[in-house]
């Protein structure tokens, strides 16, 4: 009689594909999420422990209150008033002196001006004053009219003539006296406000002013310098 190897011991396991379970519970359990509930009553799987919390952090710090100033804020100091400027210097006036008697004034003055001009002095640059009697060409423009006279003034555009006794404002680069006559006070007075209206030249024909002892010496017909 031949003799059969032992069949060996079978036990239940897991049916497969398509073998349906003998109990529905048993499909549940084994499918059943690992952290759900509680496992089926006859599995094997383990809950896995749940991670221990670590230490609350702790509550931000305040931050430390800033440290107060030593002493007053610092200012910037204002700037002080620009320093002034120097008045100009007020230009010196030149003066010329032209020896005559008051009979020979009026020539000398003419023969100044007819070589100012020829030096190329601009006509309306020269003012001519006489201390005595008017001047010719003074009394000749003044026949057409004292508003045709005084225009020549705001014109500007020739030389002009007028008595030393000026009272309108009136500047020129050349100022000509012409001591003519009059009294030596009118005289001095008049070589005063001549200074003030010339800006570059005073010519002095005849005696006037604090220099008259120094034009003593003078000869007549002095050449004036342009």
């Amino acid at each position: 009689m031949p003799v059969f190897p032992e069949e060996p011991e079978i036990h239940e396991s897991l049916p497969g594909p398509g073998v349906p379970f003998p109990r529905e519970s048993d499909a549940q359990a084994l499918y059943a999420p690992a952290t759900g509930g509680a496992p089926a009553t006859g599995s094997t799987t383990t809950t896995a422990p749940l991670p221990v919390p670590g230490p609350r952090p702790a509550p931000p710090r305040a931050a430390p209150p800033r440290a107060e100033r030593q002493g007053p804020p610092r200012l910037i100091p204002k700037p002080g008033p620009a320093p002034r400027r120097p008045a100009p210097a007020t230009p010196q006036v030149e003066v010329q002196r032209i020896a005559a008697t008051p009979a020979q004034a009026l020539e000398r003055a003419d023969d100044a001006v007819d070589r100012l001009l020829d030096s190329g002095r601009n006509p309306g640059d020269v003012l001519v004053l006489t201390v005595g009697e008017a001047h010719p060409w003074q009394q000749h423009e003044l026949s057409f009219g004292e508003e045709r006279y005084w225009a020549q003034l705001t014109e500007g555009g020739d030389v002009f003539y007028a008595d030393a006794a000026l009272t309108r404002p009136v500047r020129r680069e050349v100022v000509v006296l012409v001591v003519n006559g009059g009294s030596a006070a009118r005289a001095a007075e008049a070589y005063g406000a001549a200074l003030g209206r010339a800006t570059a030249l005073l010519v002095v024909c005849g005696e006037a002013g604090p220099a008259v002892a120094a034009a003593a010496g003078a000869a007549p017909g002095r050449p004036v310098k342009a």
